[in-house]
């Protein structure tokens, strides 16, 4: 019961919190053209992250039982013809790549690239993307499409984005990935580029992958990387040098329901991303019309720094001992990188990377 003025006080102020957590914030009606086309951009990648391969999958099946059954049978035709087509490169279409939408995704956020140093396209390079983020809106943008000058700032080297073999199953949409540049993260499909003797190829791997994603929250720097070895050894394998590339603000874009280690809501999802192989953060940002929520981003700004390169001499069967030596020298290099530059993007002075 109620039994003071205090506590009808205090009920008061909790009802005017709970109504102000509730109102929903209308984008206003004169908001300018431009922002609007971005926002449609991103809108668009973000159903094709989501939701596109589902529905690729959908119509394949429903055109089976159609007057056009016939696509889904020819394609299921030249599917097993091009099966190995992710596995050796991919299929990347430059006039895609280029399209006048990623800028104006681009400058949605706005997402910018900087560059420390060159990279001499003579050499295959591994890529060590960090954080991994939510939908890693930074590695699509900087390395799947044209629109923030990666061919320019590192002319001839032609970079390959590592997805989960799992989205390359999906029949029509493995064929959109490919031509993003996107290849399997399998071992087979990541070192065919590395493989090439001429040089200038540039895989680019999401280090701490689907897991990474689960502790993608704003102000965060967990890495997982500690334990993360195999990147490290297919380098030693193709003596394809290392490089650190650290996304400031990747974290940011979305806000996700909290889910600390040991909790009920982390055990499902560790659970479940190891039956299926992709994790499911309970993510949630803006709308299209309104910015109190949905899965559309926030416009934060993503900035990706890649450093310098690590040398890395070829060994076909690396040592315990090498192995480590390296994976700890390119720990060093990431916090270095990440150190030199966290002033410039508002990261506390005494914030520093969790390697986990």
């Amino acid at each position: 019961m109620l039994t003071s003025a205090a506590d009808f006080q205090t009920v008061s102020v909790l009802l005017k919190k709970t109504k102000t957590k509730m109102k929903v914030d209308f984008a206003p009606l004169d908001v300018p053209l431009h922002r609007r086309v971005q926002t449609a951009a991103v809108l668009q990648w973000v159903f094709s992250f989501l939701g596109l391969a589902p529905l690729c999958i959908s119509l394949f099946i429903y055109l089976l039982f159609t007057r056009f059954w016939l696509v889904s049978v020819l394609y299921a035709t030249w599917w097993y013809i091009d099966f190995d087509t992710p596995a050796r490169g991919g299929r990347r279409v430059p006039f895609l790549c280029g399209l006048r939408v990623w800028k104006h995704m681009r400058d949605y956020f706005p997402i910018k690239l900087v560059k420390t140093a060159d990279l001499d396209p003579k050499h295959n390079y591994i890529l060590g993307f960090h954080p991994h983020g939510v939908l890693v809106a930074g590695a699509f943008t900087n390395f799947c499409t044209y629109a923030t000058g990666f061919q320019k700032l590192f002319p001839g080297l032609t970079t390959y984005l590592l997805m989960l073999p799992l989205w390359f199953r999906a029949p029509f949409f493995r064929d959109y990935a490919m031509c993003a540049g996107l290849i399997p993260s399998d071992k087979e499909s990541a070192s065919y580029p590395l493989r090439q003797k001429r040089g200038g190829n540039a895989v680019v791997i999401a280090v701490g992958g689907a897991p990474e994603a689960l502790d993608a929250h704003p102000g965060t720097f967990n890495m997982l990387l500690a334990n993360k070895k195999g990147f490290i050894k297919m380098a030693m394998e193709h003596g394809a040098h290392l490089v650190p590339v650290f996304s400031f603000g990747e974290n940011e874009v979305y806000d996700q329901v909290e889910n600390p280690r040991g909790t009920w809501l982390r055990w499902i999802q560790e659970h479940l991303q190891r039956i299926m192989g992709i994790s499911l953060p309970l993510f949630h940002a803006r709308g299209i019309f309104q910015y109190s929520f949905g899965l559309l981003p926030y416009r934060r700004p993503i900035t990706t720094v890649v450093g310098r390169p690590i040398k890395v001499e070829k060994k076909q069967k690396p040592t315990p001992e090498e192995l480590d030596a390296l994976h700890q020298l390119y720990m060093d290099k990431l916090s270095e990188l990440f150190e030199e530059h966290k002033g410039n993007f508002g990261v506390d002075k005494d914030t520093h990377l969790n390697f986990v």
